[in-house]
């Protein structure tokens, strides 16, 4: 007969993998529809600039008309394209020329961190030491909040997961240097 403590470590195991499971899916799914979002918004650009082209009445000799043209016409931003982040917005696809503002604080957080961290030499960063970096608690439930932000930040390009549990920032985005 097993132990009631092997049955919930069973159990407890088992809701662990479906957790990391889903976990990935919409990791996944955020990603996809980060590329989706931006293929869109490159989509009505297009539109707006064909409609300033097309317009009748458009007058190419006066610039300063032209620009308020252009203002008017600019799509909405979406999340990942805005100049910066609010609180619990989506991770966009890290690409050249992205800032870090596009993120929100607490990703710019474990940025700042790993880039310092490159800046010294010190190598990658666990979850444990990171907690420890931004003064919280080294409980699970801070520890795997962190891990979950720095394995979406992995699945959208901005870091690299060098070895497990262990973070760095991805070549070219340690080149930015505070995403500027």
């Amino acid at each position: 007969m097993p132990s009631v403590v092997g049955l919930l470590e069973q159990r407890e195991l088992t809701a662990r993998r479906r957790m990391d499971e889903l976990r990935e899916e919409a990791d996944r799914i955020q990603a996809e529809l980060a590329v989706v979002e931006w293929e869109w918004n490159e989509w009505v650009i297009a539109r707006s600039r064909v409609g300033e082209v097309l317009a009748p009445g458009d007058d190419v000799a006066d610039p300063d008309a032209r620009e308020d043209l252009t203002d008017r016409s600019l799509p909405p931003t979406t999340p990942g394209s805005s100049g910066s982040a609010k609180p619990k917005s989506m991770v966009p696809m890290w690409r050249a020329g992205l800032a870090w503002s596009a993120l929100s604080v607490d990703y710019q957080r474990i940025l700042q961190a790993l880039a310092d961290r490159n800046r010294l030499g010190q190598g990658p960063l666990a979850c444990q030491e990171m907690a420890a970096c931004f003064g919280l608690d080294p409980v699970p439930a801070k520890i795997e909040a962190l891990r979950s932000k720095a394995k979406r930040l992995v699945a959208r390009g901005w870091l690299v997961e060098s070895s497990p549990g262990r973070f760095t920032l991805a070549k070219d985005v340690a080149g930015q240097t505070g995403g500027s």
